[in-house]
């Protein structure tokens, strides 16, 4: 016997779904990365975050400016 009416997936359930999903996809990068660091170490290239420059911290810089500027922006239209 099937019933004739499926039950309405919640939207708690969908929402606990998706961030098991995330968190799937976050381990897996994690694990990817640390293979990719561990094959390029035993290759004996330097592995690991760039250098800080100057030119990254100014471009960060000016992003939060302009990020400012928006808040700012948003609420004079009140």
């Amino acid at each position: 016997m099937s019933s004739k009416s499926k039950r309405q997936q919640t939207a708690a359930k969908r929402t606990r779904e998706q961030a098991v999903r995330e968190r799937r996809e976050l381990k897996q990068q994690k694990k990817q990365a640390a293979a990719a660091e561990r094959r390029a170490r035993a290759a004996g290239i330097p592995y690991g975050p760039e250098p800080e420059n100057s030119e990254h911290e100014a471009s960060d810089h000016e992003a939060s400016e302009h990020e400012a500027n928006d808040r700012a922006d948003d609420g004079a239209g009140n």
